[in-house]
């Protein structure tokens, strides 16, 4: 499995943001290999984090490819003021189960799901 961590520094976002957000996250989830997401904010700095979990590197390609996203990759300057990303391989996942959370039940490496 693999995440991609989007993690950029908010900016002035219009209608047309709006849009094009909505239509990469509707991409992102009719991509067979699409788990799962959550999103972040430091309240401190103000960055925002979405993280993007897939179970293959080939799932998360095709959201790179998709027109959507590299229409707003073209585009970010105008609604970021900075961003980054950071593509992970996930080598574990645990937890008591008390939170809901996009890997919540699966087993993954060698920690396992369930793992204390």
């Amino acid at each position: 499995m693999f995440t991609s961590t989007f993690t950029f520094a908010k900016g002035e976002y219009d209608a047309e943001f709006h849009a094009l957000d909505e239509a990469i996250a509707q991409a992102a989830r009719a991509i067979p290999g699409y788990i799962g997401e959550e999103s972040w904010e430091n309240a401190q700095t103000g960055l925002i984090s979405n993280v993007y979990y897939w179970e293959s590197m080939d799932a998360l390609r095709q959201l790179m490819r998709h027109p959507a996203h590299l229409d707003a990759k073209q585009r970010q300057g105008r609604w970021l003021n900075g961003y980054q990303v950071v593509i992970g391989q996930v080598m574990g996942a645990y937890g008591d189960g008390g939170l809901a959370h996009p890997l919540a039940g699966r087993s993954i490496g060698s920690m396992g799901a369930r793992h204390p």
